[in-house]
């Protein structure tokens, strides 16, 4: 098993789905920018609340970064060149939200604070 961590961006939404036993998961794709500057797609499976609720309050198109096992695969195209994907079964979640949490907690705010009003960020928030 490898554990790894990716950030990319949510490719369509999440979706729920129910196990043959009744237990509720999400799946999700995510598009990520492999070292060669090529797009490479994880396909994303959680089974933690935590993570669930995250990529289920997730758009297309947002920024996610995640952490979790990976197991590489490779798929052909309709051309027949073969690409390279990669499975994870994510156990954290990191979004530009729960960011926002992180910063308000050590400027010692409440988590009722109002997300679309951001103090401006200054060098040291960077």
């Amino acid at each position: 098993m490898i554990d790894g961590l990716i950030s990319g961006r949510l490719y369509g939404t999440a979706q729920v789905r129910t196990g043959q036993h009744g237990t509720h998961f999400v799946t999700c794709r995510v598009r990520a920018t492999a070292g060669d500057s090529e797009s490479l797609f994880v396909n994303v499976i959680a089974f933690d609340d935590i993570v669930k609720d995250a990529l289920q309050a997730l758009d297309d198109g947002d920024s996610v970064s995640l952490a979790g096992a990976l197991t590489p695969k490779v798929w052909t195209d309709k051309q027949g060149n073969v690409k390279p994907a990669l499975d994870m079964v994510a156990h954290a979640v990191l979004t530009a939200y729960h960011v926002q949490q992180k910063r308000r907690a050590v400027r010692g705010e409440s988590d009722d604070a109002d997300p679309l009003d951001p103090e401006p960020l200054d060098d040291g928030d960077l």
